[in-house]
């Protein structure tokens, strides 16, 4: 296969109001883009790299992180609209003259070779867009009840899997496919979640191609108030959640709605008995494994009824009621 020729790559990190968080990846990406070396082996002739922080803080909290820094390759822009979608929005805006933006959390650690393993998976599948890997990193030791829940398991595949959906926290996107396709992210999803779920899913039943890459490897920081019971079960509901919300907001017609709708309730109520089930049947036998995957199976199916009847879960809305 032909080595594409890419001339400009930008680095999207969104923040909002975690900047220890953005003071420990920045360096760490600037180290990957500085390790990068002309025509090597991503095979790109002659490439411009470039940092962009998006910070989704009206009041521009971050920007003495960046300032810091004292670095011309780091760009700072303040996107004031409220929600990750408006601030992935500006980061495809901001990078409007490139040809490459690859999406990496600001609470995420990448580890070697994940620049490099993104930029060559890109290289030589021709894909559209390439997802990497990200690995849980605990804070404090993790409750025994979450482990046997397997809440912070996340998949591994072989390189260049194709694959139908990705976040955002380890993501490359070909802009030139993207502008194509005009897609954006759906802001409706701002404050609930799933946007990158929307935005990936329409990327590909548009006939472009996503491919994983095992290489390319985050670590994400858990805090410790997210390594609780509570969080870990009302995630597994947002993600029903948004799954059945972004099925729906892909169908075309009424009658296509409808159907998906019906699909969704097919799917979703096994899971919710089913899982209530199992967790009774894990609380009589004292059973944490048995609880925690009930529960979670519960709460994603729950999760997958309510979405696919309008009901909207605000994970990070501001300032709630």
């Amino acid at each position: 296969m032909t080595a594409r020729r890419v001339a400009k790559v930008v680095i999207a990190i969104v923040t909002f109001r975690r900047n220890d968080d953005l003071g420990a990846v920045l360096p760490q990406v600037l180290a990957q883009v500085a390790g990068q070396r002309t025509g090597g082996p991503t095979g790109f002739d002659s490439t411009e790299f470039s940092v962009l922080v998006v910070d989704n803080d009206p009041d521009g909290g971050a920007r003495q992180v960046v300032e810091a820094l004292a670095e011309d390759r780091v760009r700072y822009v303040v996107e004031p609209t409220a929600g990750i979608a408006a601030a992935r929005n500006r980061a495809l805006r901001e990078a409007a003259d490139a040809d490459v933006l690859i999406f990496i959390d600001d609470d995420e650690r990448p580890q070697p070779g994940w620049l490099s393993g993104l930029l060559a998976t890109y290289a030589s599948t021709g894909a559209d867009a390439v997802a990497g890997a990200v690995v849980s990193a605990f804070s404090g030791p993790l409750d025994a009840w979450i482990s046997a829940g397997n809440f912070f398991n996340r998949r591994r595949l072989v390189t260049g899997t194709a694959i139908d959906v990705a976040a955002t926290n380890n993501l490359l996107l070909d802009l030139h496919t993207v502008r194509r396709l005009g897609l954006s992210f759906d802001e409706r999803f701002g404050q609930s979640g799933g946007s990158d779920t929307l935005f990936t899913r329409a990327l590909v039943a548009s006939g472009a191609r996503m491919v994983w890459c095992d290489d390319a490897v985050v670590l994400d920081n858990v805090p410790v108030e997210r390594m609780t019971r509570r969080w870990v079960v009302l995630r597994a509901l947002r993600s029903g959640n948004s799954w059945s919300r972004t099925s729906i907001a892909l169908a075309g017609s009424a009658r296509d709605r409808l159907r998906v709708r019906v699909a969704l309730t097919a799917r979703g109520l096994p899971r919710l008995l089913g899982g209530l089930l199992r967790y009774g049947l894990g609380t009589l036998a004292r059973s944490h494994s048995h609880q925690a995957r009930g529960l979670r199976t519960l709460a994603r199916g729950g999760g997958m009824l309510t979405g696919a009847y309008g009901y909207v879960y605000h994970e990070y809305r501001r300032n709630p009621r």
